[in-house]
This record gives C-alpha cells, sequence and structure tokens, in this order.
C-alpha cells in the first residue's frame, strides 16, 4: 500500500507500455533471470498482464489452434477449461492418482495422453485446488516427457510459488534443462501479497513464445494499471529484506500458511474429515467421505442442477445453511466425465483470521457430532 501511494504522488497516471511498465519487466527480468539461471531479456521474454488469469487466457489464444489439445492434470483449477474452450481447443484431462491422503503424478497416464493433436501441458504447482507441490524427480519426469515430444509446449501456472510450507523447494519448470525454450511461466503478486484486485501478472518465457503474446496485450487491455505496475517494481525486491523477525516477507508469508494450515487441519480431523496432503498454496482439500449427508440435501434440485445435485455441492450446501461455513465442491475441478471423482472431497481456504479458521473447524465439528 505504502509502495501504491508513493508511485500515486510520483506522478505515473498514464498509459505506460502495452507489454509491461519498464521498470516492472526490467525487475521481472532480473529476478527470474536469477531463478531460471538464465539472462531473460526484459524487453523480448516479459510480458505484463491484467492478472495471471488474463497471462493463461492470451498464452492460449496465442498458441493454441482450434482443435488443438491441452493436457490437464486433474483435479485442475476450473478457469483453465473455460479458457481452453474459448481458444478452440480441446482440454484432455490427465487424473493425479490418490495413495490415502496423497496425490501423485501418473506420469504413464499422461504419457498415454499426448496425441498428434497434443499443443499444450498446462502445469500447475502449487496445485490448486489440492495444494500439492509438484517434486523435483516428479518435475522432472514431466521434462523428460515433454523432451520425447518435440511439438509439446508448457504453460508452467506458479501463482503459489512463495507458498510452499511444506516438502521440497518449489522448482521452476523452465528452469530445467531444455525447459526454458518450451515454456511460459505464469505467476502474478496477488496471492503472494494479497492484493488481487491489483490485478498484476505476468507472462515469462522465449522471445518466440512471448511476443505473439506482446502482440495481442493492446488489442485486449492497452496496458496493465500503471501505479500498480510501479508499486510493483519497487515492491518485489524490498520483500526479499527481514521482515517480522523473518529473514524475508517470503519466508514470513509461508510460515503464516503452515500455521494456518496446522489450526485448519486439525479442526476438520477432530470432526473426522481427512485432510489430503498439500505442501503449497492455501487450500486444503479433505476426504468428507466420514460424513454422512442428509438425504433433503442430496435429493434437493435447483435450477442449476434440475436433475439433483452431487454428494459434494450436497455436502457444501448443508456446511453452508446449517453450519455457516463455506466449502468448495470438488467436482467444478473435474472435467464432465470424471466429476465422480471429486464426489468425496471439498476445497477449504486457509487465508483467513485465525479466529476464524478456529470458530469454522468448531462449527463442522459440532454438525458432524449431531449425525
Amino acid at each position: 500500500m505504502e509502495a501504491a501511494q508513493a508511485a500515486l504522488r510520483d506522478g505515473f497516471h498514464q498509459y505506460t507500455r502495452p507489454a509491461g511498465h519498464p521498470a516492472l519487466a526490467q525487475v521481472l527480468a532480473r529476478r527470474y533471470s536469477r531463478h531460471l539461471h538464465r539472462d531473460v531479456a526484459p524487453m523480448e521474454e516479459v510480458a505484463v498482464t491484467v492478472g495471471a488469469s488474463q497471462a493463461l487466457y492470451l498464452t492460449l489464444q496465442a498458441l493454441l489452434n482450434p482443435g488443438e489439445e491441452v493436457l490437464l492434470l486433474e483435479p485442475a483449477f476450473d478457469l483453465y477449461y473455460g479458457q481452453i474452450r474459448l481458444a478452440g481447443g480441446v482440454a484432455v484431462p490427465v487424473p493425479l492418482s490418490v495413495d490415502g491422503a496423497v496425490w501423485s503424478l501418473d506420469i504413464a497416464a499422461l504419457e498415454a495422453s499426448v496425441t498428434e493433436r497434443t499443443k499444450l501441458l498446462v502445469l500447475n504447482s502449487p496445485h490448486n485446488p489440492t495444494g500439492k507441490t509438484f517434486s523435483a524427480d516428479e518435475m522432472e519426469a514431466i521434462a523428460a516427457l515433454v523432451r520425447r515430444h518435440p511439438n509439446l509446449r508448457v504453460i508452467s501456472d506458479e501463482v503459489y510459488k512463495y507458498t510452499v510450507y511444506a516438502g521440497e523447494p518449489h522448482t521452476h519448470f523452465a528452469a530445467l534443462p531444455g525447459m526454458f525454450d518450451r515454456t511460459v511461466t505464469l505467476s502474478s503478486a496477488g496471492k503472494t501479497f494479497s492484493i488481487t484486485g491489483w490485478q498484476a501478472g505476468w507472462c515469462v518465457g522465449p522471445a518466440e513464445l512471448i511476443k505473439p503474446i506482446q502482440l495481442l496485450l493492446p488489442f485486449v487491455q492497452f496496458c496493465v494499471s500503471t501505479p500498480m505496475q510501479e508499486a510493483l517494481a519497487r515492491v518485489l525486491d524490498l520483500a526479499d529484506e527481514p521482515y517480522d523477525g523473518h529473514p524475508s516477507y517470503y519466508a514470513w508469508l509461508t510460515d503464516m500458511y503452515r500455521r494456518k494450515r496446522g489450526i485448519l487441519e486439525s479442526g476438520l480431523r477432530r470432526a473426522g474429515l481427512v485432510a489430503m496432503e498439500g505442501q503449497g498454496g492455501f487450500f486444503l482439500m479433505a476426504d468428507t467421505s466420514a460424513l454422512t449427508v442428509p438425504d433433503e440435501y442430496l435429493s434437493e434440485k435447483t435450477p442449476a442442477a434440475p436433475d439433483g445435485v452431487t454428494r459434494d455441492w450436497a455436502l457444501c450446501r448443508w456446511l453452508a445453511k446449517e453450519a455457516g461455513v463455506i466449502a468448495i465442491p470438488a467436482s467444478p475441478f473435474f472435467s464432465p466425465a470424471n466429476k465422480r471423482l471429486g464426489a468425496n472431497y471439498v476445497r477449504f481456504a486457509f487465508c483467513k483470521a485465525d479466529e476464524t479458521l478456529i470458530e469454522a473447524a468448531a462449527r463442522i465439528e459440532a454438525l458432524a457430532a449431531r449425525q
């Protein structure tokens, strides 16, 4: 907020460069040069967008031709499906395997899903909705698959990269051998600084893949808000400095989310839910099989679901109406053919005040005790 106010006072009120405010493009290039272990050119290999959602939209529009296929690891962020359709593409779902409370990459299933029409793979780590962070071994297995298929490109969605609070550190997929030239890396500042309303995201990658995105930008939004970009140019490096007793703001952030997940997880377990493993982001997927959803919710019909709701939707309506707790059903994160895989899962967000998490868990526990 202080950086934004300073940018406004300093007069950053006019249009800036459509492909990205020069000051921010230079900061991003410098930072990603460290992340990716190569020199990133600020004017040719960075594009600043209206949030990561627009970064994804423009990348798909620029790189995808009608009828080409996009591999999605399911469950997947529901925005992906609609944006692939808007670009004329076909989403090809590849479910993650589940062993107990652990989500894992099924590399054989992923390989088997590649066809002559496959153009893109969307890789999201840390992963929404599961909170899974793909391990270095899983990332290398994906990179090996990409090397075997010369026409395949990768969209690496890394908006939660500064929220890895458990397991291995975040792996920048484009930093793996040979992957920079095959990858568009997407990220944003919204989740990192709790400023989702600022709507500032970016794409980083080789000029061959970034140039088409830069050319599209002025046709959809002449530029991202100039004062917001100037503020981020000042803040991204500032956050590397010590903050509130931690080595950096980023370290403080991961410690905070580690603690908040622990609060929610312990409460859900007391209610009989199984907290699925997660290492990043601020979502917790829970297996709700132990809860019995009342029949009146399972048989309920709504204008959006005239034939009746799925179990996960019914459970979330039950939680909302009876306990005043809002959770997200898992089935929208699956393609129609795989919606059954989400029947017992719901997604909780723990980017809330500690008091809110404690109260929510207590309400769920009380509701479960009434069964």
